[in-house]
């Protein structure tokens, strides 16, 4: 992957402030829109998410979960070349009680101070979503795909 396609991936995953969530629900595809924040130490996004959403269900029966993001549209550019990145992930909820959690509330707060109030109801979950792969998708013709170690080290790079 160039240098372009790694900052173009890097500024949408730290500018867009929402994704699609595919998870199967009941056997079924389902796409729902989340919030998310990385968190880059951990080569991860963080979700805030109710248990009285579906999609909530679905990652804790599969935990594995597809997530799209796309850049802003414009007239400047065809729908079919808009900039995105397909990631395949694993969705892990954080344990309430422990450090990862408590971590992860404060940069997802720092992201969303709005959410604070459904910090304190007790269907709200933090989901660490570990990120497998991604597909980027720069343009006509420019794709590229990242798993493993180049696309943790490109995470990690986020923080840094």
């Amino acid at each position: 992957m160039d240098a372009d396609a790694c900052a173009l991936l890097r500024r949408l995953l730290t500018e867009r402030p929402v994704a699609a969530l595919a998870t199967l629900h009941r056997g079924e595809p389902a796409i729902s829109m989340v919030p998310f924040v990385v968190s880059p130490a951990e080569t991860q996004l963080l979700i805030h998410v109710s248990a009285l959403a579906t999609h909530t269900r679905d990652m804790l029966d599969h935990p594995r979960v597809s997530v799209l993001l796309t850049d802003e549209i414009s007239a400047a550019i065809s729908p079919q070349a808009l900039p995105r990145v397909s990631l395949v992930a694993d969705a892990v909820p954080l344990e309430r009680d422990s450090p990862a959690y408590l971590t992860a509330r404060l940069r997802y707060l720092a992201r969303f101070p709005d959410a604070l109030q459904t910090f304190g109801l007790a269907d709200f979950s933090l989901f660490a979503v570990r990120l497998q792969s991604a597909r980027l998708v720069a343009g006509f013709g420019r794709a590229h795909s990242l798993a493993g170690e180049p696309l943790q080290a490109l995470l990690r790079d986020i923080g840094a």
